[in-house]
């Protein structure tokens, strides 16, 4: 039995694949298309499903989308009812390509997959799920947990924001909702809108500079935009937002409350941005730990799944688990959008299809989230060959040996390797990498190389093996989704000076002996790298550690700002030769800069809208 999972039309569209209980393939469709969250019909995410699998549409169970368009346009004409007058220049912008492309997406999708394959028999194969039932089944069924509470947060699906779900064996039933326009997803996104970046986009930025500011404006934030229950359940109070009718996320009242317009993009940054980000990262927990106390309390489950678009707050998340309300957590490595095509199809096989489940206390079932497509060394090299590039090849030994002793010279390596990740995260085979130790590789890599935000923090890679002796955590993160603590006898004691500093002033002080991966909190957000999901990139960290004393690499996604994570060995030579990216460490083969023709050097950052 084979099953077709899609998401698409709003944003990151994807297409997962499986067979039986295997989940056999998984991509989203910028990765092909390089347009950052792609929305449009994913055409070639599916075609590299079927070519994984190598099967041919025909042999297709079932498609299922990951939600249902006809609540989401019952929630448009609802919503503009109950707020009426108001938003009405949104509302007839909106009509016209909700009854031209949305309402009849049915009929839009099966014109899509007859693309691909002409066939009769797409009517009756094609199904549909609902939005938060596919986040919940995306978290857990393919986790290692026979029984748990799921938690999904996000902007909106259909109708919900947020959905607490009970998962049993094959079974998954919502036991509680809230919904529209009552969304912390949203409430997230008016600040990331207000602090000047971009909605769906540039959340994680927020995240990110929440640590360079003080949390001053939460008691305003509770007080006067969102009412909190003793439970975790919420209402935002709508006279401060722009939403649910109109085309921006804040209003005029929401400035006055925060002392002025919105930042434009790209102007600096100040304390009060910071400070800002800072309280509504600070609100989003309070938030998030008192719906986790509830479900713990009227469940009794032991164990928690997280999807949606708030689950990858991998702050929020680390202090989730901190908290020990539940004995596990586990989170849905693509848990937004994008995910929503693999528990659309798994919700399929287990509650339509009534399979039985099969699971592993051991590990998930992601496969390491190592589930796009892979390139041989014939095709790299060909692929090498037409772009004009000059290489050497290595076996595997001598290129880790190579690797490494380049690393160790404070060189900026792109590291394409083995199956691209599925999920916003670079998690060691599409990545850029480099020497944690260095005092400089930080604001190196954001300025001259992702062409990015010089506040930005960097991730670790860590041998799972040795995570509690570098970090205040001892269990698995191979999914970049749990932030914690550097050790204190890892850290450096900051002086008055530096302690008395503030916003970014904070930034180029070192905080540890890995200052490259040591955010101004002392936290970092943890990749465990396990030999079992990526032996390749295990081995380069035990050599790295061997040679170095250090297990740990700085492990940021192969791309620059605005652009997609890299896919192809050609979109990994142009990310290559449009930065200042030292060496490119391609299957087999090893890319200096230095011998590269000059002729083929561009200002590649200039390709891609900023994010």
């Amino acid at each position: 039995m084979y099953i077709l999972g899609i998401s698409a039309y709003y944003h990151d569209s994807a297409a997962c694949l499986l067979k039986n209980r295997n989940i056999i393939a998984a991509t989203q469709e910028e990765r092909f298309t390089r347009k950052k969250h792609d929305s449009d019909f994913p055409y070639n995410s599916i075609m590299y499903c079927l070519n994984e699998a190598k099967i041919s549409a025909n042999d297709i169970t079932n498609v299922v989308f990951y939600e249902k368009p006809f609540l989401k346009f019952e929630r448009l004409l609802e919503t503009y009812l109950a707020f009426a007058p108001k938003g009405f220049k949104s509302f007839a912008a909106a009509m016209p390509i909700w009854v031209k492309d949305k309402l009849f997406q049915k009929h839009q999708i099966i014109k899509e997959l007859n693309k691909i394959v002409k066939s009769d028999h797409w009517y009756e194969k094609l199904l549909f799920s609902e939005h938060h039932m596919s986040h919940a089944a995306s978290a857990f069924y393919p986790s290692p947990f026979n029984k748990a509470a799921i938690l999904t947060m996000d902007g909106v699906g259909e109708w919900t924001t947020t959905s607490i779900a009970l998962g049993n064996e094959n079974k998954i039933k919502i036991i509680k909702e809230i919904h529209f326009p009552h969304s912390l997803g949203l409430l997230y996104s008016a600040f990331t809108y207000y602090i000047g970046f971009k909605v769906n986009s540039g959340e994680y930025k927020v995240m990110g500079l929440a640590p360079y500011g003080k949390p001053k404006y939460s008691k305003m934030i509770k007080e006067k935009l969102i009412k909190i229950s003793d439970d975790g359940s919420f209402q935002l109070n709508m006279k401060y937002f722009s939403f649910a009718t109109g085309l921006r996320m804040t209003n005029k009242k929401f400035n006055q409350l925060f002392g002025g317009k919105h930042r434009e993009p790209e102007t600096k940054l100040t304390q009060h941005h910071m400070d800002l980000a800072a309280s509504i990262q600070n609100v989003t927990e309070e938030i998030v730990i008192k719906i986790a106390k509830n479900i713990s309390k009227e469940t009794g489950e032991k164990n928690l799944c997280l999807a949606g678009g708030v689950a990858l707050n991998c702050v929020v998340n680390g202090i989730l688990l901190r908290k020990k309300i539940f004995d596990k957590i586990w989170i849905q490595p693509a848990a937004g959008d994008a995910g929503g095509a693999l528990g659309a199809a798994l919700l399929t096989l287990y509650q339509y299809h009534n399979k039985k489940r099969d699971f592993s206390i051991e590990h998930d079932s992601m496969k390491g989230s190592y589930l796009g497509p892979k390139f041989s060394n014939e095709e790299i090299e060909k692929e090498l060959n037409k772009s004009g590039a000059k290489f050497q090849k290595f076996s595997d030994e001598n290129l880790i040996k190579l690797v490494v002793s380049l690393l160790k010279n404070k060189k900026s390596i792109g590291w394409m390797q083995g199956r691209m990740e599925f999920g916003p995260r670079a998690l060691g085979s599409r990545s850029i990498i480099a020497d944690p130790r260095s005092k400089f590789i930080q604001k190196e890599l954001n300025l001259k190389i992702k062409f990015r935000e010089s506040f930005r923090p960097f991730a670790p890679s860590i041998l799972r093996e040795l995570v509690g002796d570098w970090f205040e955590h001892n269990t698995d993160s191979p999914y970049m989704l749990l932030v914690a603590n550097v050790k204190k006898n890892k850290c450096r004691e900051m002086t008055k000076e530096e302690e008395n500093l503030f916003g970014i002033d904070k930034l180029n002080v070192s905080r540890s002996i890995v200052p490259a991966i040591t955010h101004i909190d002392y936290s970092a957000r943890i990749q465990t790298v396990h030999k079992e999901t990526n032996a390749l990139y295990h081995s380069l960290l035990s050599e790295f550690y061997n040679e170095t004393g250090c297990p740990i690499l700085v492990n940021t996604s192969f791309n620059i700002r605005g652009e997609p994570i890299v896919c192809k060995p050609t979109d990994a030579f142009k990310c290559f030769m449009g930065t200042n990216l030292d060496v490119l460490a391609i299957g087999n083969y090893i890319l200096l800069k230095e011998e590269q023709s000059e002729d083929l050097k561009v200002k590649y950052h200039l390709n891609y809208e900023l994010d």
